[in-house]
């Protein structure tokens, strides 16, 4: 404990008191089944769900400012959870907080999950809801960003590898939120929290199964070209920092626009550990910016 308090002086002053009892491990085979009920007990709110099939659905959100009339812009989003847990109504105040800001149509993905369901099945499912969304009589197909946080960020970057080599509509915008993109990290940061190289390793290895990891992980493909512009954002306490970093450096030089955004002092997660936090508003508010700059501009 004496060790942790001196460790507080390298995070976020908001995320002080988070970093002092945040595990530096939040899954592992053995506290899976436990966070599977936690997160299974969510109930979000009450939107428009459309159930594509057992265990696939899309709930939509839509901005009350709105009237009907011509289609306008909208955000796939793709709930985080190593790829092995989690549900998309734990992010319904999110979405619905970008659906009213933005006056955006957002659409969240309920995936299915490794490792009972490995690559390609959550990004397929993925994909489905992406098609489903750009047909939306409400929604403009030429004004579509995709987005997500942690793993549901890696589901997005790999699903705007696929719009691309599957010849469909690609995406306008990536909205990266401390993505995991990369299987072989196993190092990061002295003090990051809620998810380490064990946990990404017990992660990726449920995701992948016996897929090809250069097809599958986002970090090992090489042919960037004709990918949609992107928002990458980390904390400097992240596992992710490094990979984030450097998979927005081969954007950049693949000729992608990419911005990369670093939150000093914060972890893994840390706006869903702390959402009322100043530092976490800050982040919303930044991921506003980079969206709206992109759709409502």
């Amino acid at each position: 404990m004496i060790g942790r308090l001196r460790s507080l002086a390298h995070f976020h002053p908001d995320l002080r008191v988070a970093a002092l009892f945040a595990p530096r491990r939040a899954v592992s085979p053995r506290s899976l089944p436990v966070l599977r009920v936690l997160t299974g007990a969510i109930r979000g709110t009450d939107p428009d769900i459309h159930v594509l099939e057992p265990g696939v659905a899309v709930r939509y959100f839509r901005p009350s400012t709105v009237a009907d009339g011509e289609p306008g812009p909208a955000l796939l989003w793709i709930h985080g959870g190593g790829y092995v847990f989690g549900r998309a109504a734990q992010d319904d105040e999110l979405c619905r907080r970008f659906a009213e800001r933005l006056g955006i149509t957002v659409a969240s993905v309920e995936y299915r999950l490794a490792p009972e369901h490995p690559y390609p099945t959550p990004l397929e499912d993925c994909y489905r809801a992406y098609q489903r969304l750009l047909h939306r009589p409400e929604v403009d197909a030429t004004r579509v960003a995709i987005g997500g946080a942690s793993a549901g960020a890696g589901l997005a970057a790999a699903l705007a590898f696929l719009a691309r080599d599957r010849d469909t509509t690609v995406p306008v915008f990536q909205l990266l939120a401390y993505p995991m993109l990369d299987d072989r990290t196993a190092t990061g940061p002295e003090h990051m929290r809620m998810w380490d190289g064990v946990a990404n390793r017990f992660g990726w290895s449920s995701y992948l199964g016996d897929a090809d990891p250069d097809v599958a992980v986002p970090a090992r493909r090489t042919d960037l070209q004709g990918l949609p512009p992107a928002w990458i954002a980390v904390g400097s306490n992240d596992l992710f920092f490094d990979e984030n970093k450097q998979y927005a450096d081969g954007l950049g030089d693949a000729g992608i626009a990419c911005e990369f955004h670093v939150v000093p002092g914060a972890f893994h997660g840390f706006d869903s550990v702390v959402p009322r936090s100043g530092v976490a508003r800050a982040f919303f508010d930044t991921q506003c910016a980079a969206l709206g700059a992109v759709l409502t501009a």
